[in-house]
């Protein structure tokens, strides 16, 4: 009896994914009436799913996961609104000391337009923003090492985290998934997550960028906390009221 109802839950929890898939998403109520089964079955299918990935709940349901993109796929979606956050975020890179830059398209895009500096020394988990800086005058580059994530490309995993970890930055620059003005950013993967969390642990000063579609949304792993964020760059006017929530804690460039 316990096999067979293990292998209808788990027939009942792949249905859920595909219909979180679907173009509406499932909603809670309509699922329990499609399996009958009480709403609360169908909630807890739900925490389980999303804790292992597969849907991202919403309010009265869920929708499809979050996937990871290609870099090159990354780089090309809104890349006016990046390069606005870059050239913002330029103004805080400094001529000489530690900075650390993560792996995000948008992040890349400040360090393809860093320039010479008088000794700066970048650390990062980006083969292609490290590419970039490498032949800088002034700029010392270095690549975090650590295990390639299959979809992103960028270096993950407990040998990137302990590389991280053994050095101070002034700043660190970060991009995220999502970013809720109540828990901080997110990302799609656990790796993702746990390497910014190393990142922001060393730096004296944490530098988030991100567009605005990114505003008010979670992903599926918590990354940093809103507190640990200390500056926030968005492609917005600093005085747009859609930053309002993140004021009392961050300066908004």
């Amino acid at each position: 009896m316990a096999l067979s109802g293990n292998l209808e839950a788990q027939r009942r929890r792949d249905e859920l994914v595909e219909l979180a898939n679907g173009p509406q998403g499932v909603m809670i109520e309509a699922a329990a009436d499609l399996f009958s089964v009480s709403s609360m079955t169908i909630r807890r299918d739900l925490l389980e799913l999303e804790a292992e990935g597969r849907v991202r709940r919403v309010r009265g349901g869920a929708t499809a996961a979050p996937r990871a993109r290609p870099f090159d796929a990354r780089r090309a979606i809104r890349a006016s609104a990046k390069r606005t956050i870059a050239e913002k975020a330029l103004r805080l890179v400094p001529e000489q000391g530690s900075i650390a830059l993560d792996a995000s398209s948008t992040v890349n895009m400040l360090a393809s337009i860093i320039g010479p500096r008088t000794g700066l020394t970048v650390y990062t988990n980006s083969f292609e923003s490290f590419q970039l800086l490498q032949p800088l005058d002034g700029v010392t580059a270095v690549i975090s090492g650590g295990t390639a994530e299959p979809t992103t490309g960028s270096l993950v995993g407990p040998i990137a985290r302990r590389s991280m970890r053994s050095v101070y930055f002034d700043i660190f620059f970060s991009s995220a998934d999502a970013l809720d003005s109540a828990d901080g950013t997110s990302e799609v993967s656990v790796d993702e997550a746990e390497l910014k969390q190393a990142m922001a642990a060393n730096a004296g000063t944490t530098v988030v960028c991100v567009d605005s579609s990114k505003l008010e949304r979670r992903s599926v792993a918590r990354a940093l906390e809103r507190e640990e964020i200390s500056v926030l760059i968005t492609e917005l006017d600093p005085g747009d009221e859609r930053l309002s929530p993140f004021r009392q804690t961050t300066d908004i460039l």
